[in-house]
């Protein structure tokens, strides 16, 4: 079965990388995702209408967006995105950002190429995860789900 490249983002437009697309490179990425991400920092500014600090309370858009957000956060980070070939098979270690299963959740979880020991240093991994999303208004819970999988269930902190 053949997997299409999966990437959070508009067609044409730049895409974060889900860790579902092809490898990227990020040296090359750097300056799209930065200004991306400081896009979504001026759409926080601009739209936020509660008391605080904007940058800290995800806008309208990531909540109904929570995938691109999350992982358009996790990109400007500089932490790894993992990526699969076009067999589907995984080829990079690093974060994999799907939709959660309450709605508007997101699930992060650890992942890399069959016998890479990524499930080893997911709980440190996705540890660095949670630290990133939380200044941005994310709060990550991590989990264990089967065959003691580690994984992060992300949601926007309670906004206006």
């Amino acid at each position: 079965m053949t997997r299409q490249p999966e990437t959070a983002g508009s067609a044409g437009g730049f895409e974060a990388a889900t860790g579902d697309g092809p490898r990227l490179d990020r040296g090359g990425r750097g300056a799209e995702v930065g200004t991306a991400f400081e896009g979504l920092l001026q759409i926080r500014r601009l739209t936020h209408t509660g008391s605080g600090d904007p940058v800290s309370v995800p806008a309208a858009w990531e909540r109904r967006s929570p995938v691109r957000a999350v992982a358009l956060a996790l990109e400007a980070a500089g932490l790894a995105a993992s990526a699969v070939d076009g067999a589907g098979e995984r080829i990079a270690t690093g974060y994999r950002v799907t939709p959660g299963e309450p709605p508007g959740t997101v699930r992060v979880e650890w992942l890399g190429p069959r016998g890479d020991g990524a499930d080893l240093r997911a709980e440190r991994a996705l540890t660095e995860c949670a630290a990133a999303l939380a200044p941005l208004g994310w709060e990550a819970l991590l989990y264990r789900g089967p065959r003691n999988r580690r994984f992060l269930e992300v949601e926007p902190v309670p906004g206006p």
